[in-house]
């Protein structure tokens, strides 16, 4: 193994992050992201809605894209956020809409020390919560509910079976006689 030669330690010259340079950046989804988890503490939204493939897709499997139905334009300094959202029958529209605004302020200002200068919330639908849950059902809810009822019902049906079957096979040893005394 060689010997590295020694290299001078310079006293009092400390590297501080003033003097490292680089630029900070934050893709559109990372915004959104951040968005799209903020906006699950508003009472009365029920949903950012995505659009028809979006809903299509959320219909068909369960999925956790929080990102759907945020658009974003991120600058160097600053924000601006458009969505269509759904609401729920009977809540203050108004109030959702400056909550939304407050809430999306606050977490990317804390997160990322951009500033949010436009947040544009266009109201694509409004549904009961009961309506909204319903038709939130996905696809893949449904066979899995199906395929558990369907198992519980196969359970049952083979406990019949073997109870029969250790039944009979009762019943024939009782009628038999031994071979051998």
């Amino acid at each position: 193994m060689e010997k590295q030669p020694n290299v001078p330690v310079v006293p009092n010259k400390e590297v501080t992050p003033k003097h490292i340079t680089g630029e900070l950046t934050f893709d559109d989804k990372v915004i959104q992201k951040i968005i799209g988890i903020a906006l699950e503490e508003i009472d009365g939204l029920l949903t950012v809605d995505g659009g028809f493939f979006s809903n299509l897709a959320e219909k068909l499997v369960n999925t956790d894209n929080v990102t759907s139905g945020i658009s974003t334009e991120v600058g160097k300094k600053q924000v601006a956020v458009d969505m269509d959202v759904v609401v729920e029958y009977g809540k203050d529209i108004k109030k959702i809409y400056d909550e939304v605004k407050e809430v999306i302020s606050r977490e990317v200002g804390n997160m990322t020390h951009l500033d949010v200068i436009e947040v544009n919330v266009n109201v694509a639908d409004i549904k009961s919560k009961k309506e909204y849950e319903e038709d939130s059902e996905t696809v893949q809810d449904k066979v899995t509910d199906a395929a558990s009822t369907a198992g519980s019902y196969i359970s049952k049906q083979t406990t019949k079976a073997k109870r029969g079957v250790d039944k009979g096979v009762n019943e024939i040893q009782e009628r038999t006689e031994p071979r051998v005394e």
